[in-house]
Order: C-alpha cells, then structure tokens, then sequence
C-alpha cells in the first residue's frame, strides 16, 4: 500500500513537473555560466582598459592595479571555476561582486530587485487589466469604424520598441515641451531627498516611477487588447453563449460569466510568464531613465564583465519564469483535466 502511494506521488502531474523545473533551472545555469565567459573581454581587461582611457595610465600600471583590485583567478581552468560555482548555490552563496569588491551579489540583488519589481508588477496589472475590458468592447463592436481605429493603434503601440517610447517620452515631455521637470525623467527619487518611510519620500518614488511604468503600459497593452478581443470573439460564437441569449439572461452576465471567464483563459500562460519576467525588469526602459532597477544593475555588470553578479541576477530570472511556468501548469491542470491527464502520456 505504501509503494502504491509512493509510485502515485512520483508519477503525478505536479511531481514530473517539478522535475522538468528542476533540469530546466540545472541547464540555465550551466548555460549562462560558460555563455557569459565567452563574451569578448573579462573584468580585468576592461578594468585596464577603463584606467588607461580615463587616467592615461601606461598598460602595466593599470594591469597591477587592477590585479590588486579584483581577487578572481581567471586562469583556473573553467571545469574547476564552475564545479565551485555549483557547490556554493547549493550553500546558497551567490558569490561576491567582481567589480564592487566584496559586495555579496545577495544583497545587490535585494537593493536593486524590488524596484524593479514595483514598477513593472504595476504597470503589467495596469495594462493587463485595461487589455482585458478594452478587448472585450472592441469585440462586441467588432467591425465597426472604433474597432478598426483601436486595432490599427494597438497594432502600431505593440510593435514600437519600448526604449522608443521612453526616449519619445523624455524629448517632448521633459525637453521640448517642458511640461515635466526634467529631474522627474531621471532616476528612481531625487538626490536631495533623504530615503526613508517618509511622505515626502514615498511621493517623489512615486513621481519617478510614473514614467516607466507609463512607457511598460504603453508597449504592453496593445498586445493584451489584440488577444482579448480576439479570444472574446471566438467564444461570441459558441452554442452556449447563443442559449443562454435564447434563455433571456441579461447581456452584461453572459458577457462577464459565459463569455469573459472563458476568453481569458488563454492569456493566463501569457499572464504568468509575463509575471516571471518581472524579475528580469526591462534593461532598455531602465536605461533610458536611469532607474535603479534589476534591469539597470544588469547592463552595468554586463559592461564591466562582472560575472558573479550576472550570473546572480540571471539566475533569479531563470527561477522565476520558470517558477511561473510552474503554477500556471498546476492551475492549468485543475482549470482544465485534460492537461493534467497529457502530462501522464
């Protein structure tokens, strides 16, 4: 009976699952160990070459100074570096900054991660939630002259760059037209403001992130709406939506009950995967407006060649994107038995 229940448990839905998640996360961070080492140059030559542009150092000066700096051995052969590698994730040690000398990629990623994490978790429930009622209303006046205007803008909105929007932004609001104070374009809070849990401080995070989020809901909602309407439209057609019409029942029920519930469905993988992604946060919109976000601390590491620190914030995308696959399978699974019962084939 025992054995029984063990061979239930290791040939359940959720278990194999869990284990594909599992190699998935193994094979990530084998990838990106060995992928980020291939790139063109190491901390140490860009070191060098950083002190020999800006101070004009002579190439041994600035090689001795940066062999003082960083305590790394690149020279180890690369099996040795990724098998000590491995041993410390499972210690749970994400290492220490290359470049920030003994900076523990940990806490990089805790100062950095939840910044990231508020704008684009706001902006997403933002554009999800206006994505779903617009969709929906494009729907039921499908064909109309609002319709075709409202596909063509979000068609447009969904493919421009979410950088262009950014800088767009920061041009005409903040340069031509002086409608924004240019310092509210910039950066995650002022620098005359003290950080803290403060009024004072709590609004001008607010006034910064304004921007960036504004920029995510604009490149994002275009892609929900299209695929809103386009889920509500195939459902329109259903028997069942024809019956209940047939059986008197008010529109606005059969438009939230018999036709919403089950249209938006399919954007619920898309919705989750989306989720995970906020960890990763968007390097080019942080970039642009010199947010202090996961995204930002990502470039910066990849320019300077800091691999412990790439390999920490990669490491917290693959978890999570994953993570998100995850539930959205196990939810899946109960919304919908015949996933549940595919997963065993």
């Amino acid at each position: 009976m025992k054995s029984y229940s063990l061979a239930k448990i290791f040939l359940s839905y959720p278990f194999i699952r869990g284990l594909r998640a599992i190699a998935v996360v193994f094979a990530s961070i084998t990838f990106t160990f060995f992928i980020i080492r291939l790139m063109p140059g190491n901390p140490i030559d860009v070191y060098i070459n950083t002190l020999i542009s800006t101070y004009g150092l002579s190439y041994q000066d600035a090689k001795a100074q940066a062999l003082a700096l960083f305590s790394i051995n690149l020279d180890e052969p690369l099996y040795i570096q990724y098998i000590t590698y491995i041993s410390n994730l499972f210690k749970g040690d994400l290492g220490r900054s290359i470049v920030s000398v003994g900076t523990p990629v940990a806490k990089i990623i805790a100062d950095f991660l939840p910044w990231t994490v508020f704008t684009v978790s706001t902006a997403l429930l933002i554009s999800f939630s206006l994505g779903i009622v617009v969709g929906m209303f494009m729907a039921y006046r499908r064909g109309g002259y609002l319709d075709s205007i409202l596909t063509i803008l979000f068609s447009i909105l969904s493919s421009v760059p979410n950088f262009i929007v950014g800088i767009l932004l920061i041009v005409f609001l903040g340069v031509q037209w002086k409608l924004v104070p240019f310092d509210m374009l910039r950066g995650s809070y002022s620098p005359y403001i003290k950080p803290g849990l403060t009024v004072d401080f709590i609004l001008d995070v607010l006034k910064h992130a304004i921007f960036p989020i504004t920029t995510y809901v604009i490149t994002t909602i275009g892609i929900w709406t299209l695929s809103m309407r386009g889920s509500t439209i195939s459902y329109l057609g259903e028997d069942y939506v024809f019956m209940a019409r047939a059986r008197g029942l008010p529109e606005r029920r059969i438009a939230i009950t018999y036709v919403g519930r089950n249209a938006i469905l399919p954007l619920f993988t898309s919705l989750t995967i989306s989720i995970g992604f906020i960890f990763g946060g968007s390097v080019l919109i942080e970039s642009v407006f010199v947010y202090r976000g996961i995204g930002l601390r990502l470039l910066e590491a990849i320019n300077s060649r800091d691999y412990t620190v790439m390999q920490g914030i990669f490491l917290i995308i693959t978890i999570a994107v994953i993570a998100a696959n995850y539930i959205a399978d196990l939810l899946y699974s109960v919304l919908d038995p015949r996933v549940r019962a595919g997963g065993r084939r």
